[in-house]
């Protein structure tokens, strides 16, 4: 018989005092990620533009030659401009939030500087939480949240120390992990405590850890695809003659390039769809041993295969003519929107045996 372990409430308490910590220091992360795009400089944006016009201006003088008994005729070909699936329209990417100058560069660095510090903080105050309870600190909502916005984190600086041009994704995620810590200090909020007997088994440390990571990654992918339908309606727009508004030319001409983004949210889709199977099948096996059986159309389960089919068809659509670009990226958002409602609509709204709702 394995006895309960007791709650270690001074260890608890400094978790709480470091994850409140770590939102401090996000929020002038945040400020800082704020005066690099304000203060970067827009001197160097439109290149889009003139990417798109160096384009349609060779386009327009491409001629056509006609042997003709003797003679040449001389063709001029019609200017066209066609809606380009992403990744055919040869555009440059942005200089960044920054705006590659050195004063907008200081503020990122910044930024980033504060998002490490944020992580650290964040990442002990999770550490503290499971050392309090001698469990892995995922048992509840609470929890599964600060856990899940320290691997989000983790994941985005892991891409840039890889030497990855992503601090792009920089202001949305800080913003995000926010929110995040916001709601789970003050809706989410559970005292240290020993999990429910069902909840007491390796298969946390394996399922449920590998959902974290998996939702960690597939949020940078959902932030990328966002991003890429904007910055996709700007260049179309600018390849058909339009003129965006100012604000527009500010913000996404800095951005990577359409199909840059699309191509980096691809890839991360792709490539943790895998570990998402595992992270089903792993559910499945601890179903098993804890209720005796492996699948019983539980809301979780349901939802957690509804996500599964939504990045399939994504990932399918991304392969087939005519679904690229635009069309396959609404699919993506629908899935991870599918993966949201699963951890927090399943959990707090609907009766299942997975729901955390009041623990």
């Amino acid at each position: 018989m394995i006895l309960a372990a007791e709650t270690n409430e001074s260890l608890a308490q400094m978790s709480n005092t470091l994850v409140y910590s770590s939102m401090a220091v996000y929020t002038l992360a945040f400020l800082a990620h704020i005066a690099e795009w304000v203060f970067g400089s827009r001197s160097k944006v439109g290149r889009t533009a003139a990417a798109l016009t160096q384009q349609d201006t060779a386009a327009a003088k491409v001629t056509v030659q006609v042997k003709k008994a003797g003679g040449t005729a001389v063709l001029e070909r019609p200017k066209v401009v066609t809606r380009s699936a992403a990744g055919t329209r040869d555009v440059p990417d942005g200089p960044g939030a920054a705006g590659g100058t050195v004063k907008g560069d200081l503020y990122g660095r910044i930024a980033v500087s504060l998002t490490v510090l944020a992580f650290a903080l964040e990442a002990a105050g999770v550490v503290m939480r499971a050392i309090s309870v001698q469990r892995a600190p995922w048992g509840n909502m609470y929890e599964f949240s600060t856990t899940f916005s320290t691997v989000a984190v983790g994941v985005y600086l892991a891409f840039l120390l890889a030497g990855k041009n992503v601090r792009w994704i920089g202001l949305p995620l800080v913003t995000t992990v926010l929110l995040d810590l916001g709601v789970a200090t003050t809706l989410l909020y559970t005292e240290s405590d020993q999990l429910v007997p069902a909840l007491d088994s390796y298969w946390l440390w394996i399922h449920v850890s590998t959902a974290i990571f998996c939702g960690a990654v597939l949020y940078l992918g959902a932030v990328a695809t966002l991003l890429y339908l904007f910055r996709d309606s700007y260049e179309n727009k600018l390849a058909n003659g339009g003129q965006p508004g100012a604000f527009a030319r500010s913000v996404l001409e800095r951005l990577p390039a359409a199909a840059t983004l699309d191509k980096f949210a691809y890839r991360v889709n792709a490539a943790i769809f895998p570990l998402w199977t595992f992270t089903i099948i792993a559910g499945a096996i601890w179903a098993g041993d804890a209720w005796g059986r492996y699948w019983g159309w539980d809301a979780k389960e349901v939802w957690s295969f509804i996500t599964w089919v939504g990045y399939a068809a994504y990932l399918h659509a991304r392969a087939t003519a005519g679904w690229k670009g635009r069309k396959a990226a609404y699919i993506a958002l629908i899935a991870f929107g599918c993966f949201l409602f699963n951890y927090y609509g399943v959990n707090i709204f609907v009766s299942s045996k997975h729901s955390y709702a009041g623990v």
